[in-house]
């Protein structure tokens, strides 16, 4: 089917024939996007609503700056539905270190913080310790594509503080990994992993994948796993046991094909499913049982 070019929301899915997780959405971004004449995507509970009409009635809500570390502690004391991960993402870390230089996609970087690097961390580990709702480190990790040579320091070293908060109050950790795959793998094989290492929305190919698997560590796919060209990472997921499976939309961002280039949100979660299914050779019933039942041995029941 060819990509479709509306702008707008797609229209809902067929509904999933049992309940499943999104392990990684960022609500806050889904609610706020505005482009190319899109609208607001109307209240969170709007969202939710819309969610667990097509079968998606849990999310993990990630915030990885300081705004949205607070509205997600905020709002999954709120809703039942949802758990939170909080960190400072590698890309806002050289931000909040003051690093202004070229990156390697050629962007000019963009203005510094006034909030030390430090400083944030502080509150990203202070509202991990305070809130039982909070239950992953992330995301964290480190971004090759938009950071260069001083930004790469700052972003290891703030991967490595990620690491040790998670192993500290025992929670899981997600992986944000952007073509700096052998450099994540070094850290977290130098500094030792939490129990609970997630790959979110696992880029790497079938040795990567296996690699990971033979370390206990998660991996996260999410719509890039439909994507036509993406043939290296489909047989990546073949390489993955369901019980260190996860699946997620990282909306509103990477949405499944055949919407790709529209918004996301955590109801389109049934396509990828369904792709899923599709290339393992299992059925859609059995996808959404062993994703939810991975989902609560890394993040526990909710």
């Amino acid at each position: 089917m060819a990509r479709s070019r509306s702008k707008g929301w797609p229209d809902a899915p067929e509904p999933l024939p049992l309940p499943v997780v999104d392990n990684h959405t960022h609500l806050e971004s889904v609610l706020a996007w505005r482009a190319d004449g899109w609208e607001a995507s109307s209240s969170l509970d709007a969202q939710l609503e819309r969610a667990a009409a097509v079968g998606v009635t849990r999310m993990v809500q990630v915030g990885c700056d300081l705004a949205a570390v607070d509205w997600t502690s905020t709002m999954v004391g709120a809703h039942e539905q949802l758990l939170g991960a909080v960190a400072i993402h590698p890309n806002e870390a050289v931000r909040h270190a003051g690093i202004q230089e070229v990156a390697a996609d050629g962007l000019d970087p963009e203005d510094p913080y006034e909030t030390s690097l430090d400083e944030a961390f502080a509150h990203v580990a202070e509202v991990a310790r305070d809130n039982d709702r909070i239950r992953a480190v992330g995301e964290t990790g480190l971004d090759h594509f938009r950071a260069g040579p001083a930004g790469r320091a700052v972003q290891r070293e703030a991967f490595r503080a990620h690491i040790a908060l998670a192993k500290e109050l025992g929670l899981a950790l997600q992986i944000h990994d952007r073509d700096a795959h052998d450099e994540v793998v070094g850290v977290l094989l130098a500094d030792g992993a939490p129990d609970r290492t997630v790959f979110h929305c696992f880029s790497g190919d079938a040795a990567l994948a296996r690699l990971a698997v033979s370390h206990g560590w998660f991996l996260s796919f999410a719509g890039p796993v439909s994507f036509g060209p993406n043939d290296a990472l489909r047989s990546a997921l073949r390489e993955v046991p369901p019980s260190q499976l996860l699946l997620e939309t990282d909306a509103p961002y990477l949405t499944v094909h055949p919407f790709r280039g529209r918004p996301n949100a955590p109801y389109l979660l049934p396509g990828t499913v369904r792709t899923v299914a599709e290339v393992t050779g299992r059925s859609v019933d059995e996808v959404c049982t062993s994703v939810v039942a991975t989902s609560e041995a890394v993040y526990g029941r909710w």
